[in-house]
This record gives C-alpha cells, sequence and structure tokens, in this order.
C-alpha cells in the first residue's frame, strides 16, 4: 500500500489528485470546529468535559461526524444524511418501477437518480437539523450536564431558523466537497469524508482507554486494545477480500465473417455481500426506542424498560437484539441489491451458461442457493465484529461505537482496499507498456 502511494506521488497528474484530496479534507475538518450561530461554545466545551462524546444516544452519528455533531458545528450533521438517502433511493428502486427503469437507461438515468439523492439529503438536513436543535434547546442533548440546558441561550424563532438552515447549508456543503473528490480527486469522495470523519475519534478514543486503565498507568490495556484492533482489521481484511467465483462460460458466435464470445469468465460472490449496510441498519433501528423514551415525560413502566434494556450496549437484549437485527438485515439487503433472474436473463441473452447448469431459471435458482449459502457466514461474520467492541473491550472502558469495532473497522477497511484498489489502477493506465518497450 505504502508503494502504491510513494508511486503515486511521482506521477504528476496523480500527485495533483491526491494533493487536491488531502486540501478537500482539511477543509472538511477545519468546518467541523467552527460553530454555528446561537450556540454557547463556552457551555458546549463545558458539557463535552463532563461526558464521554463517543456515548450517548447521538455517539453512532457524532461518530460518522468526526466528532462534530456533539460540538454543534457547521458539519454537525455530516455525511449521514447523504448515507440515509442514499440507502432510501437503492430501496427505493427495488419497490418503484420509475426509479428501476432509471436505473436501467445507464449513465442518464444514475445521473437523474444521484440528482434525487442529493434532493433527499437536504429534505432529511433540514429534518435533522431540527431535530438536533430541539434536542440541545431542550438540555437532552447532554444529559446530567448542569449547563445543558443553556448551550442556546436565546431560542427565539429566528435564533433557530438560522441554526437550522446553516446546519443543512453545511450538510450541502459536504455533499459537494465529497463529489469534488469524486470527480477532481482519486475518486470515491463520499466514503473517503466518511473515512476521516471515523479516524478523527481515533486519538481520543484511545487516550481515553488508557486515563482509564489501571495497569502500568493505562498502557497495558492500551497495548491489549491495540493488538485487538490489529486482530480484527486482519480478519475484516481476510473476509472482505474472500468471495465465491462462480465460472461463466460464453458460447462462440458468429456474426457476419467474425466470432464472438468463447470466453470463460466468473462472476465474484462476495461472503459479504452487504457490505455495512446491516449494521447502520441494526443500529439506527435500535435507536428509534431509545430516542422515543427520551423525549417521553414521566415514568412509565415502558420508559424504565426501554432505559434499562436497550439503551446499554452491554446489556444481554440489546445484545441479542442488535445480532438478530444484523442478521435479518444481511440478508435483506442482498435480496434487494443482487436480482439472480435479472443476473440469469443477461447470462441468457449474451450466450453465457454455468458448466452444468441449463441457462434460464435453474441458472437464478443456483445462484439464489450459492448466495444463500454464502450470506449465513458473512451475516454471522458481521454481528460478530458489531458485537466484539461490547463484549471484548467494554472492560477497558470503550463503548459500542469504539472504532476498532463494528461499523467504524468495517467502514475504514473497506474504503482503505477500495482506495488502494482505485490508486493502483490508475498508476497501471499510466505506467502501461504494452507489448513494445
Amino acid at each position: 500500500m505504502l508503494t502504491a502511494f510513494a508511486r503515486a506521488f511521482k506521477t504528476p497528474d496523480l500527485r495533483k489528485k491526491l494533493l487536491f484530496t488531502l486540501g478537500i479534507i482539511v477543509v472538511y475538518r477545519i468546518g467541523a470546529h467552527i460553530p454555528i450561530p446561537g450556540v454557547s461554545y463556552k457551555n458546549v466545551q463545558q458539557c463535552m468535559d463532563q461526558a464521554n462524546a463517543n456515548q450517548g444516544l447521538f455517539g453512532l452519528v457524532n461518530m460518522f461526524s468526526g466528532g462534530a455533531l456533539l460540538q454543534i458545528t457547521v458539519f454537525a450533521l455530516g455525511i449521514m444524511p447523504y448515507i440515509t438517502a442514499s440507502i432510501i433511493l437503492q430501496l427505493l428502486t427495488v419497490v418503484i418501477p420509475r426509479l428501476e427503469a432509471l436505473k436501467k437507461e445507464g449513465q442518464a438515468g444514475t445521473a437523474k437518480i444521484t440528482q434525487y439523492t442529493r434532493y433527499l439529503t437536504v429534505a432529511l438536513a433540514i429534518l435533522q437539523g431540527t431535530g438536533l436543535v430541539a434536542t440541545a434547546r431542550s438540555g437532552a442533548l447532554f444529559q446530567g450536564c448542569p449547563v445543558a440546558s443553556q448551550i442556546v441561550p436565546d431560542q427565539s424563532i429566528f435564533v433557530t431558523i438560522t441554526m437550522v438552515i446553516t446546519m443543512t447549508a453545511g450538510t450541502a456543503v459536504v455533499m459537494w466537497l465529497g463529489e469534488l473528490i469524486t470527480d477532481r480527486g482519486i475518486g470515491n469522495g463520499m466514503s473517503i469524508l466518511m473515512f476521516i470523519s471515523i479516524a478523527a475519534t481515533f486519538p481520543s478514543a484511545m487516550w481515553a482507554i488508557k486515563k482509564s486503565g489501571k495497569l502500568a498507568d493505562g498502557w497495558i490495556e492500551f497495548g491489549i486494545v491495540i493488538l485487538v484492533g490489529l486482530v480484527m482489521v486482519a480478519l475484516v481484511v481476510f473476509v472482505e477480500q474472500a468471495q465465491r467465483r462462480i465460472p461463466v462460460q460464453y458460447a462462440k458466435r458468429m456474426i457476419g465473417r467474425r466470432s464472438y464470445g468463447g470466453t470463460s469468465t466468473y462472476i465474484p460472490l462476495k461472503v459479504n455481500q452487504a457490505g455495512v449496510i446491516p449494521v447502520i441498519f441494526a443500529s439506527s433501528l435500535l435507536y428509534i426506542p431509545a430516542l422515543i423514551a427520551q423525549f417521553a415525560g414521566g415514568n412509565s413502566g415502558w420508559k424504565t424498560w426501554i432505559d434499562q434494556h436497550l439503551t446499554k450496549g452491554d446489556h444481554p437484549y440489546y445484545i441479542v437484539s442488535y445480532f438478530l437485527l444484523i442478521v435479518f438485515f444481511a440478508f435483506f439487503y442482498v435480496a434487494i441489491s443482487f436480482n439472480p433472474e435479472e443476473v440469469a436473463d443477461n447470462m441468457k441473452k449474451y450466450g453465457g451458461f454455468i458448466p452444468g447448469i441449463r441457462a434460464g431459471r435453474p441458472t437464478a435458482e443456483y445462484l439464489s442457493y450459492v448466495l444463500n449459502r454464502i450470506t449465513w457466514p458473512g451475516s454471522l461474520y458481521l454481528g460478530l465484529i458489531a458485537l466484539v467492541p461490547t463484549m471484548a473491550l467494554a472492560g477497558f472502558g470503550a463503548n459500542q461505537n469504539f472504532p476498532f469495532g463494528g461499523t467504524s473497522i468495517l467502514i475504514i477497511v473497506g474504503v482503505g482496499l477500495e482506495t488502494v484498489k482505485q490508486i493502483e489502477s490508475q498508476l497501471q493506465q499510466r505506467n502501461y507498456e504494452g507489448f513494445l518497450r
């Protein structure tokens, strides 16, 4: 990997792309520390010092924003509205014929879907920004902090609208920065911004573990966590690269005097076909009961039960629910993102077939059978990776949003592998010597 980056910096145009990407990242991190108008920065920092910024109901969103959410900055919402909008559009593509037709139109249809994603991102940013401002005004953003209700001193309508507009504009700027990296940088812009946001929480999380440790002034706990993190990274890299290759043979076709086809290829089915989406879905769904209970008044029985069983990451009910939801959403997302019937029809249209399997419906049934078999270990792997911080690192002061576990480690490793592959492919295009030297 380091060799690929070194070679990239020696190539002039790739060096410009890398430096441009680094410049965008600097702008993004600066915006994550600029407070929005109407917020008392002094009171926010006082509450941040008294509470662990990675814990609580908003821990996942705070992690995706690089710690900007709880500081209520311009980029407080981060990339999360765009991620949510992309997932919603991807799900709607399966159920709405118009979106499915746009997807099949190629680049023009994809551009139209991207435009819809931008509009939905702005709408979600307005909704989430309003919820964040309302939470900050009520003092529920930092429970237990004596000045939590004074984070927004002026609670007039004008100040509230200004705060929501500022955060919505910040989300639009983040989306624009991601597209700039995609167009003029090294590509994969949104994923890189997500990678940077999660990586920005590493130093504070690691130092919190060192401070809470008791063996050798916390350095032994610190070393154990580093070791566990390296093992998890190796495991994630191994599983993310694992795939089942289904051989495909294309028959020869004569068109005029030319012969086409007759080649052999394969369909790569990844063990973790769903990626990190099931973990995000499960985390978001488990936050809904806690969110309802947080804003519900009184001390009713159901509110007490939720507070005791579904808000603590180390509770057995939470662990079992989290694991089952991840397994369910893994199968659900694979079912909607990979259509065996469509793949079988395309193979049949171009004269392709799987050796030993008849074309058409038998091919679709075979693909479904293989996909279901490899989804089981993939879903169990996702559940175990997501629960490792809760079960193994809780004793070191970590939590379910610790950078070495769950969603964060999957995103960091996945984006890192994809970025290295893109740089290597661009290097190969520029340094390909061909047959003539």
